[in-house]
């Protein structure tokens, strides 16, 4: 199972399905942000990344421009990486509560985070033509974790994702905060985006983070 998993991550980071994608993603390596403008910037599309005997998906919607776009793993280097990274931490799902860097040390435990979109979008506004182009990599990756029975979806966008991939007929149950399906023999939860918009604003606190991920970590414990 790892070896395809490294075979699906060389598929991922080789894309080039979607050309407003890699012109935008391209772009940003190049002219970079003035606080990284001595790093070289990944500029590609992100593949998943965790413990192959993952029972939780964190599943969030697109790299950042300036964080994964340019660290080379999701939701690393930036505001939002901070505030999932602290809460997998403190929910026992990770081994340091901060990641900046793909070499930093950071490893996952019963957890796996990926995106609906594997490249950085302007705007963070993927298409759906964009969103179903990469549909198929989340599949392929749900395929290769077996043990997964929980989705974390970070916002509607990735809800609706996730609905998708995994064929759920409609009516489909709508997103908000500690929403929960049951799609395919897998339990969605849906979660406020740790984006910036949702934390500066405290629409997203810790404790309502927290709380996901206690309830994720519950419903996934050993019999």
């Amino acid at each position: 199972m790892a070896d395809a998993l490294e075979q699906l991550e060389s598929e991922v980071t080789s894309c080039r399905r979607c050309p407003r994608l890699v012109a935008w993603r391209e772009e940003v390596a190049q002219v970079k942000r003035r606080a990284y403008i001595d790093e070289d910037y990944w500029g590609r599309p992100l593949p998943g990344f965790g413990d192959p005997a993952a029972r939780i998906v964190v599943l969030g919607l697109a790299p950042a421009a300036h964080g994964g776009n340019r660290t080379g793993r999701i939701f690393t280097g930036d505001r939002s990486g901070d505030w999932l990274f602290a809460a997998l931490w403190r929910a026992g799902l990770a081994n340091q509560p901060a990641s900046v860097a793909r070499d930093d040390g950071l490893a996952l435990d019963r957890c796996w985070v990926t995106a609906a979109v594997r490249c950085a979008p302007p705007a963070n506004r993927p298409t759906p033509e964009e969103r179903d182009n990469c549909s198929g990599w989340l599949r392929s990756e749900l395929e290769l974790l077996p043990d997964v029975r929980v989705l974390v979806c970070l916002g509607a966008f990735a809800w609706d994702a996730a609905h998708r991939v995994l064929a759920a007929p409609r009516p489909w149950v709508r997103f908000g905060h500690g929403a929960e399906t049951t799609v395919a023999e897998r339990l969605l939860i849906g979660c406020y985006h740790v984006s910036q918009q949702n934390t500066f604003t405290g629409r997203l606190t810790e404790a309502m983070l927290d709380a996901v991920f206690t309830r994720a970590r519950e419903l996934t414990a050993p019999a």
